[in-house]
């Protein structure tokens, strides 16, 4: 708030001298006032401060003068703020009186009783909530309380606030004291001092001028523009503001003492008056006092003082018209949004005349809306922070003061005096999403206590306020409903369109509602009032029918709108949430009467809506509404009342007309569910679809389907039941369908809808009557079947279970979930499958499976189907179902979902049972038995079971009060006697059926059939008479019988709805359109008599029959054992098919009845006559003939599929399985027959196959990638640990990468650069390593491949321009392609013969043949394809890795630096394998990764490219091994430029590869072993020499002692002792051991020297070499590598070489020493090596030492090691601050490799354009980066240019991943899954198992 200085008002600033003074002064008349003031009469001291304070206050400074607030930004002379800052210093000295701040605050805070912790947080902030400790669900608290409190085994989770919020610590009234911690446990009001009157004295002075001044600022700072406030210059003024504010909250943070001084100024009214109020002659404070007054009249608000204004403003209250935006064109209406409300409803009169909703009292309630009177600096704060739009430094002020209860109450007063006005700003707002969560901020900490909402409710009207604030806001968004009579409609629906529902403005009242009505107390008051329950009623009735969707018939819909959603979440959050609230508190008899009044508003409401939008008795067609709330508001209550308070159901009940209304609308939905299914509203758009399936989606089912099924439920049991069938068939349109003829034509629905809708028609009937879950379930029986029907789709983890099955919606409820019936019941149906991991596949999570005795006993159909989102997964219940008794041998073949007895019902509901005994149903049954049966089109099987399990429900429920045999005749024979004789299904069952006679079109099958039966009309008998002349009246029916059902219910409606004047009659009628007459449309009808002579049970007889296949098949069970008809229940009937259910329905038809029993019987008796073979007409044959030929080709299809998948997954076996050491045959990258001297490649893009050819050459598809995994070994096997506090650090000097590169630098120090770079290796970091997925491809091929990919227009995962690519065949990922050497793999065979030339010739050969230069049998110079191909390779090599990883000469670009780093990619991909194979070749085989090698080729390439340069022929290193230089100290020159490296510091396996690189390839295998010899005497000399430097004095001159008593003895050259004992001698020769007792001795641990550790010492030594040397001769010739145990690997390996000599026998002890074959004579040439050390270590001794020892045993590289917890991860990364910016990133994320703390997506470390994650991948990894993100507990990966999220290593206690901590749950490392990671960042596999990339444009 540092306004300008200078921009002064009129009048000059007054006498500047105490402001100009020093700090001193300030001190001192603060003193003195001090002083001044503790005497008893005060008065001089009173006014001398306010004058001090007038002055320094003066509020005259700041955006006075400016007109719009712009000058003042200008700033005047003395810099803007200076004055400000210079006001607050006066606060801080005259608070302080005299004394220091600091001081003054550290006082303060002493007396601070801190009983409550209460600190404010804003949004994100990481905070904890315990269910267990929680009294009210809102319950939260810092994680420093939290950790200090004790809730071990608590139901806790961690949660980011999205609101902001504030601890409860301490307040009881929120949570349980147990959970307080420990700072907060104390009640600590007793022991706390009195604070003295004199310390805080000077405050009570000082402040209410300050915050008067804060006052003035505000007011002043507020222009009321014409237009809404630009965001830009109320922030501008808030940026001023901010000191002031800040200092405020720091005076909060106090303690309670201030806070009480701080409430008393806020409060107090009087200081407020005399302030405030605009007299007196002080014009700046009458102009502020003017500019409140505009901005109370801007906000559409009153003073009521103006009394004239508020009588102009609004004449008739209560009868203004209300607005009604959105139709007759009335942009007007949301223009001038800043005019009050009212004038807005005065300004659309013309808009639609609408029948005001009439609030309870209109001049209160709209004195709710319009009038603020404000009384004290409290209530104009909260003001003021309304009209900036909650600045958040306000609001935390206000929350930091809430511990004082004082405060608390009076701001939640004054918050509710405000709530109208909160409403207003947060419409017009355009940050409405920040402003809610501001609001909510405080609400939810003044509401969610008990007694203060109590309070506030008895006192201030708080729900009165709220309602009347709700109803408001709806109303401006009203639009006429367009449901049922468009024209005459007066009812009126939110608009789902608008912002205010489309962005969920709203919520933050709504959620206060349902706040508050979580109270007891406030839901009892709110349930008394009646007036309060209309308006509620009425509010709900604005949702009632909303988002009205119709029918598109002809075209697509052009836009398809996406409002549903909103529509779907305003009915669940503004209606079913404040129901459930409601619903919590009326569980018990005393509350019957709450439940009365709801239910009579809820009527009455339902009444005026049925009026209003003017129904009769038809819905109108081809719409439907899915938000019926006041339909559920009365469902629920319903339920309630009869499930908890006892309440006669009846009593509540109106009368049938209003029931048969009640029944329409919830039919209607669930007949277009069926029609949605059926694709009847494709041309809608998929929205429609989307609203099906939220509507039963699991957070929405119980406020929407559930309802509705059970209103149903209600009105079935209580409406006539033929009325109730027949209005079933007639709403799913398939009453023309259920008819006896093989033709019908139905005039409302499309034929191939036809057997759908009939499937949704019986399916409904199903649920309908066997769900019970308002019928009598009761809670744990409910959540039991919702869980095993979620469980029987699909294995569920945890979370998704929880989310799945429908909790109560209210969060407020206290129905928690997770609480101890969930875990009880899930651990009773489910058993727990901890995740398993597939190498390659995806991670899994944990899941729940059911138990096997749940799907056997438990798995109910009926409820899967309720419960599917998606029709799949009932398909995917039934085949869980299906395996599950296959598996337990219970049923082979395909069962039928099975029948699942039902809990029984309470008595209310036993009325629902009549349907199954009512005629129009059996009717209908028979019909649709009769048409199975007959082959009619457009059955199912679906259909079949949907009939059967209808009847076997009416088995199960049959009528009581039928007396079991006899059903009486007498009495008038009813309208369908003539079907059946009664109403029990038992004896209907039985009934013989002779004639029907039906209507059919006049090409139908029957007339041919029935023309001779058709004359003899008189032997229809009584059975048709009694019905022709009904059947006559009508030209276009169906079946007679049915069809007059729907004539019935007609009639039947008339009758109950009585209506007298024929009028109405007639009018009503047009209305329902109808469908009935069309006499044009429909084909000519004609009657036809079909005999059927059939029942029910013979029926079902022959269905039995053609199930099986078989005639007769079906035999009476009881005829063998007569126990069945009395056994209750028979275990071998439960699960089965069609032939199972009739068996099973047969059998309790007889159960119950001794008739049906004798009649099954005898129709089993009776031979039955074979089906008659149907006629086929030609036209049938056709398509039989068709369907035939495509089932022909649907098999024919099946079988290459088969075939095809079977021989893609053989190959996915080999090629894909990344870790699995079983596939132990490689894809043989040729496949040559040993005869054939070339070798073969196939193409995997034009499929040709041949060999590999100069002009066109075949390549090898591979994946380049620079690899720094080697860098990361160690020489320890602890390992490193993620640091989880300040002190742990991670340092990399122990690395392998970072051990070279020292070793490389003091090297290059000493001696020469050239021979530097021969003496070692690089690519420990930033190595390139190369793998193949094996499939090869020409080269011309593979370009026009990536040119078709490049103009592929699809976004691929990968970058085309980089050469990236999938493998054509695989799929791999890859990025370039290795030509394929021409030649053949036979060569290498017969090279193989053993020469027998000696070791010398063979010495000679190597030596003359690295001489030779273009021994290639392709020269460089002549270009081929070949050979340009292998440069372009050689290209992409280097470009894999950056440049800092391949220049390590001193002179950049020498030759030097390409030639070290050609043999160092051979180096790194060797090094690489061995990792791969476990560190060791002991288990030998093949490739044991599974992986297709390319080392072959690779080095064909590397050779090719190394001998174009050439080793200066004078060093070789080959002749300083095998040659004796003569005399050594003649090279002139020596001194001035610096020596080669003495061969002893040479790396041996370097020196390997040079030498086999730079020999014509292919190589013989001769002179291979011949340089492995040579070697490895270097080898052993190396070895011996680093372990003489390890020993101490004494053994070095014990064993010098051994070596020189056998000094002459025949082996000496091949006895460890003596040449150790050489080496020591020669050494020692020079100051090499001098200096023993320095540091060095102790940095090397010294060996306990026997000849056993020696020989172990050496061995270990050379082992690396041996296994990488075995591996090469493995890649170049071919031969398998022995496996072996771990402690003969040296000696297979060796023998494996070559180096033993063929007669070394098993028997003795193996004595490395016995490879040796020197290439001269031992001693000698040992001399000549150490000689060189010599002369370098009498000047640099110590370095001598160092280089000497080369450290080669590195442990296999690790990931760091991760704690158990994520826990302490996330506490100590999650506010630690970035090193390199020292800010707390938004996205921390933490290096896996190195533990590097980097900031993901942070602009604060970009260097270059380059985000801190990308860079760190390219330094830590040379690309590739692995990152654990803090805040999500996911890892993600960084490879080169691209990323994916790999997932998570933290799993919960349920083996689930809790990505972006969600749910907070503890979470514990899952050490599999950290493996999985490891093994793929060791084996290079992320490009191959991750599958989702993406381009990060080191944007992270």
């Amino acid at each position: 708030m540092a306004a300008a200085a200078a921009v002064g008002g009129p009048q000059p600033p007054q006498p500047e001298v105490p402001v100009q003074g020093p700090a001193l002064d300030k001190a001192a008349t603060a003193a003195h006032l001090k002083a001044a003031l503790s005497r008893p009469d005060n008065r001089a001291g009173a006014e001398e401060l306010q004058a001090l304070l007038e002055r320094v206050l003066n509020a005259e400074r700041p955006l006075a003068g400016a007109a719009g607030g712009e000058a003042a930004a200008g700033g005047g002379g003395g810099g803007p703020g200076a004055a400000e800052e210079d006001a607050l210093e006066w606060c801080k000295c005259l608070l302080a009186g005299g004394g220091g701040y600091d001081e003054f605050c550290a006082a303060v805070r002493a007396y601070d009783p801190a009983a409550l912790c209460g600190l404010v947080w804003t949004a994100n902030f990481v905070a904890y909530r315990c269910r267990t400790c929680g009294i009210s669900p809102c319950m939260s608290l810092c994680a420093e309380c939290f950790h200090q409190g004790d809730h071990t085994g608590h139901d806790f989770n961690m949660f980011r606030s999205q609101a902001g919020g504030a601890c409860d610590c301490g307040d009881s009234n929120v949570m349980r004291e147990s959970g307080f911690c420990r700072r907060h446990q104390i009640k600590s009001s007793s022991n706390i001092p009195c604070v003295p009157k004199d310390l805080l004295m000077m405050s009570e002075f000082v402040l209410p001028r300050f915050i008067f001044c804060l006052i003035q600022y505000l007011r002043e700072g507020y222009n009321e523009p014409a237009d809404v406030p630009s965001e830009k210059e109320l922030s501008k003024v808030l940026q001023l503001l901010e000191p002031q504010i800040s200092f405020l909250e720091d005076l909060t943070k106090m303690g309670g003492a201030m806070r009480s001084v701080l409430t008393q100024v806020l409060t107090n009214q009087q200081n407020y008056k005399d302030l405030t109020s605009g007299l007196g002659e002080n014009t700046c404070a009458k102009k502020s006092h003017e500019k409140y007054l505009i901005a109370l009249k801007s906000s559409g608000l009153t003073y009521p003082e103006d009394k004239l204004v508020y009588g102009m403003q609004e004449p008739s209250a209560g009868t203004s018209t209300l607005v009604v935006q959105g139709f007759a064109g009335a942009p007007g209406a949301l223009g001038q949004v800043e005019s009050s409300d009212e004038e807005d409803q005065d300004g659309s009169q013309g808009l639609g005349k609408r029948k005001r909703v009439k609030l309870s009292s209109g001049t209160k309630d709209q004195s709710i809306m319009d009038v603020l009177k404000h009384k004290s600096f409290l209530e104009e704060l909260l003001f003021w922070t309304i009209k900036y739009e909650f600045p958040q430094k306000m609001v935390t002020f206000l929350l930091n003061m809430l511990p004082d209860q004082e405060y608390k109450v009076a701001f939640t007063k004054t918050f509710v005096q405000h709530y109208a006005f909160i409403m207003k700003t947060l419409k017009k707002s355009h940050e409405s999403d920040t402003m809610s969560n501001r609001i909510v901020h405080i609400s939810v900490q003044l509401f969610s206590n008990e007694e203060l909402a109590r309070q506030v409710t008895e006192e201030c009207q708080l729900l009165d306020i709220m309602v009347t604030v709700l109803l408001y806001m709806m109303e401006s968004c009203l639009i006429k409903s367009e449901l049922q009579d468009e024209e005459n409609s007066l009812h009126v629906v939110v608009n789902c369109g608008e912002a205010l529902l489309k962005n969920n403005t709203y919520w933050p009242l709504v959620s206060d509602f349902i706040n508050i009505l979580s109270h007891q107390s406030v839901a009892k008051r709110f349930l008394e009032d009646h007036g309060l329950l209309v308006t509620w009623m009425n509010f709900v009735s604005f949702f009632q029918g909303m988002n009205l969707n119709k029918r598109e018939l002809n075209e697509h819909v052009e836009f398809e709108s996406q409002t549903y959603y909103a529509a779907f979440a305003a009915e669940l959050e503004a209606c079913a949430q404040p129901m459930w609230g409601l619903l919590s508190h009326c569980k018990v008899r005393e509350t019957q009467e709450y439940t009365r009044n709801v239910v009579r508003y809820c009527l009455e409401a339902l009444q005026d809506w049925f009026d209003a939008i003017n129904f009769v008795d038809e819905p109108a067609p081809n719409q439907v509404t899915f938000h019926l709330p006041l339909h559920r508001y009365y469902a629920m209550f319903l339920s309630k009342a009869v499930k908890c308070q006892e309440l006669d159901l009846d009593s509540l009940l109106p009368d049938q007309e209003m029931l048969m209304k009640l029944m329409i609308h919830p039919l209607q939905i669930q007949a277009s569910l069926a029609e949605i299914h059926s694709n009847m509203w494709v041309r809608n758009g998929l929205q429609i679809k989307g609203q099906a399936m939220t509507y039963v989606q699991s957070h929405f089912c119980n406020s929407m389907i559930d309802p509705d099924i059970y209103l149903l439920q209600v009105c079935a049991s209580r409406l006539d039941p033929d009325y109730f069938i027949s209005s079933v068939f007639e709403r799913f349109k398939v009453v023309d369908l259920l008819t006896m003829a093989s033709q019908h034509h139905n005039t409302v629905l499309d034929v191939e809808h036809e057997r759908s809708m009939l499937e949704g028609a019986l399916t409904f009937l199903v649920i309908l009557l066997s769900l019970r879950l308002h019928l009598g379930m009761s809670d744990d029986e409910i959540l039991r079947a919702e869980m095993v029907a979620q469980l029987c789709m699909n294995d569920r983890t945890h979370s998704s279970l929880l989310d799945l099955i429908p909790e109560n919606p209210n969060p407020k409820s206290g129905i928690i979930p997770g609480s101890y019936s969930f875990e009880s019941v899930l651990s009773a149906v489910a058993d727990f499958k901890a995740p398993v991991f597939e190498p390659g596949g995806s991670m899994q999570q944990g899941m729940y499976t059911p138990k096997a005795e749940v799907l056997d006993e438990e798995f109910d159909p009926v409820m899967v189907i309720l419960r599917t989102v998606y029709r799949r997964d009932v398909q995917s219940a039934m085949d869980r179902y299906t395996a599950f008794l296959k598996q337990s041998g219970k049923f082979p073949g395909n069962p039928w979902p099975p029948y699942k007895k039902r809990t029984s019902l309470h008595p209310s509901y036993k009325g629902l049972m009549r349907l199954l005994h009512c005629k129009t149903l059996h009717i209908v049954l028979f019909t649709l038995l009769y048409k199975i049966l007959m082959d009619h089109q457009n059955l199912s099987e679906h259909v079949l079971c949907m009939v059967l399990y209808l009847i076997e429900l009416g088995l199960e429920n049959s009528a009581e009060d039928d007396s079991e045999e006899e059903v009486s005749m007498g009495g008038p024979e009813r309208c369908h006697d003539s079907w059946f004789p009664g109403c029990n299904l038992v004896s209907n069952m039985r009934h013989f059926i002779n004639y029907v006679r039906v209507r059919v079109p006049e090409t139908a099958p029957e007339l041919k059939r029935d023309a001779l039966a058709g004359t003899s009309s008189d032997g229809l008998g009584s059975l048709q008479n009694s019905r022709r002349p009904k059947v006559l009246q009508r030209e276009n029916s169906g079946t007679a019988q049915v069809f007059s059902l729907v004539a019935e219910r007609r009639k039947k409606f008339q009758e109950i709805i009585n209506r007298s004047n024929s009028e109405a009659h007639q009018m009503s009628r047009p209305r329902t359109p109808s469908k009935w007459s069309a006499p044009g449309s429909a084909p000519q009808l004609t009657t036809a008599i079909l005999e059927i002579k059939e029942s029910i049970l013979s029926l079902l007889i022959k269905l039995h029959h053609k199930l099986s296949g078989k005639q007769n098949s079906y035999y009476p069970p009881w005829f063998d054992d007569m126990e069945v008809l009395i056994q209750p229940e028979i275990p071998k009937y439960n699960h089965g098919d069609g032939i199972t259910a009739v068996e099973r329905i047969l059998l309790k038809a007889a159960m119950q009845s001794r008739m049906n029993k004798r009649i099954i019987e005898e129709i089993c008796k009776k031979v039955t006559p074979p089906v008659p073979p149907k006629k086929v007409t030609t036209a049938e044959k056709k398509t039989l003939d068709k369907e035939e030929r495509r089932q022909k080709a649907r098999e024919r299809q099946q079988k290459l599929l088969a075939e095809f998948a079977s021989r893609q997954k053989s190959f996915m076996e080999t090629a894909m399985d990344v870790d699995s050491p079983e596939n132990d045959i490689p894809m043989e990258i040729a496949t040559a027959e040993p005869q054939v001297s070339e070798a073969v490649y196939d193409c995997v893009i034009c499929g040709q196959s041949g060999p590999s050819s100069e002009d066109r050459p075949t390549g090898l598809v591979v994946l380049l990638q620079a690899s720094s995994v080697l860098g990361q070994c160690r020489d320890n096997a602890e390992p490193k640990k993620l640091p989880i506090t300040e002190e742990e650090q991670i340092y990399p000097w122990d690395t392998c990468a970072a051990v070279h590169d020292v070793r490389l630098s003091l090297l290059q120090r000493y001696f020469k650069d050239s021979s530097c770079l021969l003496a070692v290796s690089i690519g420990w970091e930033g190595g390139v390593y190369v793998q193949t997925c094996g499939h090869t491809l020409h080269i011309d091929c593979h370009k026009s491949y990536m040119e078709s990919l490049r103009n592929d227009q699809v976004l691929q995962g990968f970058s085309v321009d980089k050469g990236e690519f999938t493998c054509p065949l695989c799929r791999q990922f890859a990025n370039s392609v290795l030509p394929c050497y021409p030649g053949s793999n036979v060569e290498n065979n017969l090279r193989q013969r053993p020469s027998n030339k000696s070791t010398q010739d063979l010495i000679k050969e190597v030596e003359e043949l690295q001489g030779r230069p273009g021994a290639f049998p392709v020269s460089i110079s002549s270009e081929t394809n070949l050979s340009k191909e292998m440069e372009s390779v050689m290209k992409d090599i280097k470009n894999t890795t950056q440049k800092k990883y391949r220049d390590y000469s001193k002179t950049p670009g020498s030759p030097d630096n390409d030639f070290l780093f050609m043999y160092s990619v051979a180096r790194t991909n060797l090094e690489l394998e061995l990792i791969h194979r476990g560190g060791s070749l002991c288990s030998g085989g093949a490739s044991t990764a599974g992986k297709r090698s390319c080392l072959n080729q690779l080095f064909h390439v590397l050779a090719l490219h190394m001998r174009l340069y050439t080793i200066d022929s004078e060093y070789n290193p080959w002749k300083k091994l095998t040659q004796l230089v003569e005399d050594m100290n003649s090279q002139p020159g020596n001194e001035e430029q610096q020596p080669e490296v003495p061969i002893l510091y040479h790396d041996v396996t370097s020196l390997l590869l040079i030498q086999i690189l730079m020999m014509p390839q292919p190589l013989r295998k001769e002179h291979f072993t011949c340089i492995v010899k040579v070697l490895f005497t270097l080898l052993y000399t190396q070895a011996l020499a680093a372990l003489s430097v390890k020993g101490s004095e004494e053994d070095r001159s014990a064993w010098k002692h051994v070596g020189t008593l056998r000094k002459n003895a025949c082996d000496a050259e091949k006895s460890c002792d003596m040449l150790l004992s050489f080496v020591i001698s020669e050494l020692s020769k020079g100051r090499f051991y001098c200096e023993e007792g320095t540091q060095e001795g102790a940095a090397v641990s010294p060996i306990a020297w026997s000849p056993e550790s020696v020989e172990k010492y050496i061995q270990a030594f050379c082992l690396p070499f041996l296994r990488i040397s075995s591996l090469l001769q493995h890649h170049l010739f071919g031969e398998d590598l022995p496996s072996c145990q771990e402690e003969e690997e040296f000696s297979v390996l060796a023998s494996c070489l070559g180096l033993l000599p063929t007669f070394y026998q098993a028997g003795h002890p193996f004595i490395s020493a016995s490879c040796l074959d020197w290439p001269v004579a031992a001693f000698d040439i040992i001399t000549q090596w150490c000689c060189e050390i010599r002369s370098f270590t009498e000047r640099h001794a110590e370095q001598g030492k160092v280089l000497l020892i080369q450290e080669s045993r590195w442990k296999l590289p690790h990931l760091l090691q991760l704690p158990e917890n994520y826990n302490t991860i996330f506490q100590y990364y999650h506010r630690k601050t970035c090193s390199v910016c020292t800010k707390v990133p938004k996205d921390p994320a933490v290096c896996l490799v190195c533990g590097t703390f980097v900031c993901l997506k942070g602009l604060c470390c970009k260097q270059q354009s380059y985000c801190e994650c990308v860079l760190h991948s390219q330094n830590c990894g040379a690309g590739t980066g692995i990152f654990l993100l803090i805040n999500a507990s996911v890892i993600i990966i960084i490879r080169g240019h691209r990323f994916c999220l790999w997932g998570s290593v933290y799993l919960d206690a349920h083996g689930e991943e809790d990505r972006d901590l969600r749910r907070g749950k503890p979470l514990y490392i899952c050490e599999e899954r950290y493996r999985v990671l490891e093994q793929q960042w060791i084996s290079h596999t992320f490009d191959h198992i991750n599958k989702r990339w993406g381009p990060h444009y080191n944007g992270l």
